[in-house]
């Protein structure tokens, strides 16, 4: 039985294999987002990137060959073949690492980081 302190470890080494691994191949502008209390389908989210598409991809393999080393599977990979954004889902943490245009254009950071503004009494 999975205590939800075992969970919650296991989630935190994927988070620094993660980190690991971007690091290791020089990923620009990394960042960890806590998504818990706006998704109920993941609760971390991992943005960073790379300077080609041949970085992005190489990003993305580092990333699930160190995962994989752990033991750790993901849920699903897109993105692989073109390599302006590839999207590696873990279930509780989604990498997403993106060429600098891609990234600015979508912007990620602040869609998942701003939550919905309640209405102001007048």
């Amino acid at each position: 039985m999975t205590t939800e302190n075992d969970a919650e470890a296991a989630v935190n080494r994927l988070l620094d294999t993660t980190r690991a691994a971007l690091d290791d191949l020089k990923a620009l502008e990394p960042i960890v987002l806590d998504v818990r209390d706006l998704s109920s389908v993941m609760d971390w989210m991992v943005v960073a990137s790379g300077t080609s598409s041949r970085h992005v991809k190489s990003l993305a393999d580092n990333v699930l060959m160190k995962a994989k080393e752990q033991g750790i599977r993901p849920v699903g990979v897109e993105g692989e073949r073109v390599g302006e954004w590839v999207l590696v889902d873990f279930g509780d943490v989604v990498v997403h690492v993106m060429q600098p245009a891609i990234r600015s254009f979508y912007d990620l950071e602040r869609l998942w980081s701003v939550q919905a503004s309640q209405p102001q009494e007048l």
